[in-house]
């Protein structure tokens, strides 16, 4: 796997040390929906708290919907960490259904307002970032597969995603590649299914997507949705309301 990402950049792409990308410092339980024919999507909506050190440092609110012939992904995470300014995050992904990513928006409210599209072709992602106090600017990064993986700082509804585009069938380790928009990072990922495990009394199906310095573990239900995510070495947790 190729090594993408420093130490920096692997907690940017998790957005677990909170606002770092930011200030420069570093469900409810829905009941399950029917998806559109033939798509590995499932629609879901709920809520996150995200947890650092065990100390509340935000929610997120998210859902995933079909949208036309396709799906809609959206979240908004609001983020209070304790001696930083509170931030609002919102990231909006519509994808084919079989998970391929077609656009992609996102927006980052702090001391400053900053903001990207981005529109993906045959595995080239084109970007038009726009930072407050600066021209808007363009960059093209070419993918080798157009099943590019969008893992956004401080937006875990993305991580649910991620969870279908998986092949369950097939298990074992299955690399993606994958774009931070905030951080215009590419790279690549794998992801391995890691069987039955529980946390706090619950029972999960578990999932472990790293780099070459970076672990997280996604816990899903028997539906594969979202429940939980850690990443031991941060003592970080996102888990669901």
């Amino acid at each position: 796997m190729l090594n993408f990402i420093s130490n920096r950049k692997s907690s940017a792409l998790l957005g677990l040390l909170l606002l770092i990308a930011f200030s420069g410092a570093l469900l409810g339980h829905a009941g399950q929906k029917k998806g559109l024919a033939g798509s590995i999507l499932v629609a879901d909506k709920g809520k996150l708290k995200i947890l650092l050190g065990g100390k509340s440092m935000g929610r997120e609110e998210f859902e995933i919907a079909p949208n036309g012939g396709g799906w809609v992904a959206k979240g908004t995470t609001r983020l209070s960490p304790e001696g930083s300014p509170a931030a609002t995050v919102t990231g909006t992904l519509t994808l084919q259904p079989d998970g391929s990513p077609i656009t992609y928006e996102w927006s980052s409210q702090s001391d400053k307002t900053n903001g990207a599209h981005v529109i993906f072709v045959n595995g080239v992602a084109k970007i038009t970032l726009e930072m407050q106090g600066a021209h808007p600017f363009e960059q093209d990064l070419t993918f080798n597969s157009p099943r590019i993986v969008v893992l956004d700082n401080n937006l875990y509804y993305q991580y649910a995603v991620l969870a279908r585009i998986y092949d369950w069938s097939r298990r074992g380790a299955q690399i993606f590649s994958v774009l931070i928009p905030q951080e215009l990072t590419p790279g690549t990922i794998t992801v391995e299914a890691a069987g039955a495990a529980s946390v706090e009394g619950k029972s999960y199906e578990s999932l472990k997507v790293t780099t070459n310095d970076l672990e997280v573990v996604l816990y899903l239900d028997a539906n594969h949705r979202l429940m939980r995510l850690e990443v031991p070495s941060s003592q970080a947790a996102v888990i669901r309301e």
